[in-house]
């Protein structure tokens, strides 16, 4: 399944600061900034709020693939991350990751365990230890999610990140083998819920080593 795509029109801007910001919002805008390795700088926008909610309104959010409409040239971008009023919830500020084709962007992907697990069946208790993974893939080939069948596992089977099959397209860099979910035996559920949470993450289970994803800071 290929990511969802969204349009937005933008224009050019200059200067930057607290007066400019403001006359933007005056006119129902707000300043924006596009940055990537591709890009000699960052090139400064300015967008509608409301049109921006709406690009990311889509069963991939932050991970819908937008072309943006822009005086020079469109470009094919990711919503990597904006500042909101803690009062209004208004965005105040959007960053977006220029993305390419051919180059794959690290993202976060939703992990969803579908099925009734045998060892649930039994008596266990399925604990999933990670709600998104951090998965690397072409901008046109990022997943809504990621779907694991859990029905062949038993009492204390583990599923680890390198058991997942990944779409094509879609690969995951870390030298840990961590744990997405594990079914407790029936004793460390009737022990309680503490027992069972240190059944489904052993002490060497340690979380996944970050890649290393240059960003260039945010200019209002």
């Amino acid at each position: 399944m290929s990511v969802n795509t969204s349009t937005l029109e933008a224009k050019p801007r200059e200067g930057s600061g607290k007066g400019v910001a403001r006359r933007l919002r005056a006119q129902g805008l707000i300043p924006a900034v596009v940055y990537g390795k591709h890009l000699e700088k960052p090139v400064h926008i300015s967008v509608n709020p409301k049109a921006v909610r709406q690009a990311i309104n889509t069963p991939h959010k932050f991970n819908t693939l937008i072309q943006i409409k822009v005086e020079g040239g469109d470009r094919q971008v990711l919503l990597k991350d904006y500042q909101m009023d803690p009062v209004t919830r208004a965005i105040l500020h959007a960053d977006f990751l220029d993305v390419r084709p051919t180059d794959k962007v690290k993202v976060n992907v939703p992990l969803v365990l579908s099925g009734r697990a045998q060892g649930v069946a039994d008596g266990g208790l399925l604990t999933q230890a990670r709600r998104e993974i951090e998965v690397w893939s072409l901008p046109g080939a990022i997943p809504e999610k990621i779907e694991v069948d859990v029905t062949p596992m038993k009492i204390a089977e583990v599923l680890h990140i390198n058991d997942l099959k990944l779409p094509e397209g879609v690969s995951v860099k870390t030298n840990v083998n961590y744990t997405l979910a594990v079914i407790s035996a029936p004793e460390a559920v009737e022990a309680g819920p503490g027992a069972a949470a240190a059944a489904a993450a052993p002490a060497k289970d340690a979380k996944a080593a970050p890649a290393k994803d240059a960003k260039a800071p945010a200019k209002k």
